[in-house]
């Protein structure tokens, strides 16, 4: 049963022994799909609790959802070999994690390396995806984008409380995010630290930046074309911020192309990945989930 924060905690062993966790709201129900919550590269389960309280807990028709904590973050377990830290390698542990959790099929929300993961899910096991949210990500990735996203981190302040967490959030994202209030700075920090030796520290495994340092940025980047169009028959719905560097309109115009039938939200006042708990997002994810499920 969920304790009194909404939630229950779900650890299992993954293929490799490693134990890891993802957090589960609300009770199974066969007569409606789960929705599965995948997280960006450095991001955890946390990222998904006001989203996750509001689909199990308020939405029209109310689901289960299972946020999970990859390898090396949150929760979860550090790997002792960075090289483990890898989309291929996530995505197995996805599957492993539903497969002790008995989910052979659900909804997916992915936020940036999360879609990366939903796009090697649908080669490897396409059955179990039967909705797609993809939040600020898509089969080609902008070099520019993930090179702020490796500065940042590579430069990351030391903080000590919560106001100058925020204030160190504020001044990395501030000029992609001026739609944010307080409130969301707010929960973005407490998602991503944890409190250790009576200072903030972000809640990963500090090596995983690590698997970042040898991209040639200079670059484009590989793309997931063939993967998405292993896609185009599994109802879709695309999230971008207004003012991402990760995903441009292009890309989501060729998705369009290539998936007709692709919901498109663009996300006013935000950059990558947008907040999913603001403004209508979490109406418009809950209405897209049940229209792809009665047209099962």
């Amino acid at each position: 049963m969920p304790d009194n924060q909404g939630f229950s905690d779900f650890f299992y062993d993954a293929p490799d022994g490693l134990r890891l966790h993802a957090r589960v709201y609300g009770e199974s129900n066969a007569d409606h799909w789960p929705v599965v919550c995948l997280p960006g590269l450095t991001r955890n389960a946390r990222d998904f609790h006001e989203l996750a309280l509001y689909l199990f807990g308020q939405a029209k028709t109310r689901r289960r959802v299972i946020a999970f904590d990859y390898r090396g973050r949150g929760e979860s377990a550090y790997d002792p070999d960075v090289a483990n830290y890898n989309v291929g390698t996530e995505a197995n542990d996805i599957l492993c994690g539903l497969s002790a959790l008995g989910i052979d099929q659900a909804a997916f929300i992915g936020t940036s390396r999360g879609g990366l993961i939903i796009h090697v899910l649908g080669v490897t096991k396409p059955s179990v995806l039967k909705a797609i949210v993809f939040n600020d990500i898509g089969p080609e990735i902008e070099a520019g984008g993930l090179a702020h996203i490796r500065d940042y981190l590579q430069k990351s302040p030391r903080v000590k409380t919560v106001d100058e967490a925020v204030a160190a959030q504020r001044a990395a994202h501030g000029q992609d995010f001026p739609a944010l209030q307080m409130g969301d700075w707010e929960r973005m920090v407490s998602a991503i630290y944890k409190e250790r030796d009576r200072r903030l520290v972000p809640d990963f495994d500090p090596r995983l930046p690590e698997t970042l340092k040898d991209m040639d940025l200079s670059q484009p980047l590989p793309t997931l074309w063939p993967q998405f169009k292993m896609l185009k028959e599994i109802p879709m719905m695309t999230i971008r911020g207004e003012n991402s560097r990760l995903l441009f309109i292009a890309t989501v115009e060729e998705m369009t192309r290539l998936h007709p039938g692709m919901k498109s939200v663009s996300v006013e006042g935000q950059g990558h990945a947008p907040f999913l708990e603001t403004g209508a997002l979490p109406g418009q994810m809950a209405e897209f989930f049940d229209s792809a499920e009665s047209q099962r």
